[in-house]
């Protein structure tokens, strides 16, 4: 048996110990696993402990790949100036990529450009892949079958998404312009401090 006080610790401090995002069943599986719990209860106590941070400097929150602990969104631009040689800063060219990518995927480089007016360069596409947000889905079935690029778990994570679902609605001509994803990759690579800084074109 497990008191409730102690089944809450146990859960906050492997959240807070893991390295990435942790699963329902992998704390059912991993540190509960003497214990018969199933995943109503577990999910009850990461409620209850999102409660209890709600009014901290760190928050619990449910991403892609599971819950686990970050600044607050607000602090971010504050934190920021701890480290100012490690925030990294983005072209808004690669920027207004991203955000095309998140709202139209699948969607392929020539629709891209379409949208932006210009030519995406390689080097975009390749940062946007290598950083782990940007992947090719498959191809389009057109003459030269053109890849199609969508967001990657890790892009969820990373801007604190559950889904896709959770990205701002699109209320302009051309909303994906007006995104601001830098001030979040600030503030979380901040959280992370485990970022270079970048300069894309």
């Amino acid at each position: 048996m497990i008191s409730d006080k102690q089944l809450k610790q146990l859960v906050e401090a492997a959240v807070f110990a893991a390295e990435a995002p942790v699963t329902l069943d992998q704390l059912l599986g991993g540190v509960l696993a003497d214990y018969r719990l199933n995943r109503p209860r577990i999910r009850q106590v990461l409620d209850e402990l999102k409660e209890d941070y709600r009014e901290r400097g760190i928050e619990l929150v449910e991403v892609a790949s599971g819950y686990r602990f970050q600044t607050r969104a607000d602090l971010g631009p504050a934190l920021v100036n701890m480290w100012p040689d490690r925030a990294p800063r983005y072209s808004a060219a690669l920027l207004e990529t991203l955000a095309l990518i998140a709202w139209r995927q699948p969607v392929t480089r020539g629709e891209i450009e379409a949208v932006r007016g210009v030519s995406v360069s390689t080097q975009i596409m390749k940062t946007l892949q290598e950083r782990g947000w940007v992947k090719v889905v498959g191809h389009k079935e057109v003459p030269g079958r053109p890849a199609l690029y969508a967001t990657t778990k890790a892009f969820l994570d990373y801007f604190s998404l559950q889904s896709v679902a959770d990205l701002p609605a699109l209320a302009q001509p051309r909303p994906e312009l007006e995104l601001d994803l830098e001030g979040i990759t600030d503030t979380n690579d901040t959280r992370e401090r485990g970022t270079k800084e970048e300069e894309n074109q």
